[in-house]
């Protein structure tokens, strides 16, 4: 992407930017996928993303309908050439039709991040709980331990109740197939924990031990073109006993059977609590470093613009939307009531918003006064912070789509963080009996 920008009279840059032809088809082309998986279609062998929407939606043009993601998107990569962290995201001004096989030309206005000052640079001050290791949370992970490793064995014969546990024989049909994953010789089954259709467990209960039934039960299904369907199946079925759980002492001996690789239970034991202790340590620091930067923000100095106010709390509010989204049985509505109201709602977002734009220029103004410089470490932190299972990928992502400045800002912010800590004074207090 071609950039040239130019400094305007009040301190914000105006950027022309123009996206190649294949910056152009990489920007459709990941919307138009992004438009896809919103609207629930899966990809297709030997389909195009834009056939699959035209013979499932309807959609004969999908460029034209994803254009302003597209656009969007471009935007990033504009901001990443200049090298500039915008105080909030600009909107792009297209200046030619975003069109696949043309290039694209566009501009910006960008607001610098803004350059604070604080009150002072000394040392602060915090005063922390002192750090205790938990035998219970040890003997806890040992109990989890043991359920994972639950066994069934052969209880008393009777007829099948709910909740029963049974050894079970099936054979399954369907339109005069065979079911491959519902015939079995041998088969552990709990009724009434939802792991098979009503009609199944209905047919179940009440049968006796050695007790053969034949019967069939609807089960849900996809057609050839993925659309929901009732499937009826046929099933031969045999109780061969009735079983009961029985959850393993984890001991010496149990240990020596199924993880030799503690040679005993002390071993074991240390090794959990190694584990928590790195766990704790880690939310330790994290707590820590709350602590230092909450004391820093209070000496910031400055004045912080509404568009950078209005930006922050768009984005907070949209991805706790998005959280909220993810609670089955939530809506929107009932999540601000259990916030006190709409009111109170709104109050605490503004509180949060002025916080975090607050804790984070503190640290952009100290990373400045010290001259600190950010290291590899410090953008892994960075991303590890924001998906601990995949950060690689999450530098992969962000470098790639363009927000390599986002990943700088953030593992400046966390370099500073660390130095603010290194340099505090820490207080520990001891815990009470």
């Amino acid at each position: 992407m071609k950039v040239t920008q130019k400094k305007l009279d009040d301190g914000k840059i105006s950027v022309e930017a123009v996206a190649s032809t294949a910056e152009v088809s990489t920007a459709l082309n990941n919307a138009g996928i992004m438009f896809a998986q919103q609207m629930g279609l899966h990809p297709e062998r030997d389909k195009t993303v834009a056939q699959v929407c035209e013979e499932r939606m309807g959609i004969k043009d999908l460029d034209a309908v994803v254009e302003a993601q597209a656009v969007e998107a471009l935007v990033p990569f504009a901001v990443d050439k200049t090298g500039i962290i915008p105080a909030y995201p600009p909107q792009a001004m297209p200046k030619s039709p975003l069109k696949r096989g043309q290039t694209f030309q566009f501009g910006l206005v960008v607001a610098p991040k803004p350059n604070y000052d604080l009150e002072s640079y000394e040392s602060v001050e915090i005063t922390v709980p002192e750090l205790v290791a938990d035998d219970a949370e040890v003997d806890n992970q040992i109990a989890q331990l043991a359920e994972r490793y639950v066994e069934y064995v052969t209880d008393e014969p009777h007829v099948v109740g709910k909740g029963d546990v049974c050894m079970i024989s099936l054979e399954s049909f369907m339109d005069g197939e065979k079911v491959p994953g519902l015939t079995m010789d041998g088969r552990t089954y709990a009724t009434g924990a939802g792991l098979m259709p009503d009609g199944f467990d209905e047919n179940i209960i009440g049968m006796d031990v050695g007790e053969t039934k034949t019967f069939t039960f609807e089960g849900p299904g996809l057609d050839d073109e993925g659309n929901e369907i009732v499937e009826v199946i046929e099933c031969t079925a045999t109780v061969k006993e009735i079983q009961k759980q029985v959850t393993p002492v984890i001991d010496d001996a149990w240990l020596k059977k199924n993880m030799p690789m503690y040679a005993d239970m002390d071993a074991l034991r240390s090794s959990i609590s190694g584990t928590i202790h790195r766990q704790q340590m880690g939310e330790y620091e994290n707590y820590k470093r709350n602590l230092a930067v909450t004391e820093l923000a209070k000496r910031f100095k400055g004045k912080i613009a509404d568009e950078v106010y209005e930006s922050m709390s768009r984005n907070l509010l949209n991805n706790l939307r998005a959280q909220v989204q993810q609670q089955e049985g939530m809506t929107w509505e009932q999540f601000v009531e259990q916030q006190g109201g709409e009111q109170q709602f709104n109050m605490m977002m503004m509180m949060q918003t002025r916080q975090m734009l607050v804790q984070g220029y503190a640290l952009d103004a100290l990373f400045t006064h010290e001259g600190l410089v950010v290291s590899d470490e410090d953008i892994m932190e960075a991303c590890t912070s924001m998906n601990p299972q995949n950060p690689q990928g999450v530098r992969r992502q962000m470098e790639e789509s363009g927000r390599g400045f986002a990943l700088r800002e953030a593992a400046e912010r966390i370099r500073a963080n660390k130095w603010l800590l290194e340099h505090a004074k820490v207080t520990i207090k001891e815990n009470q009996a």
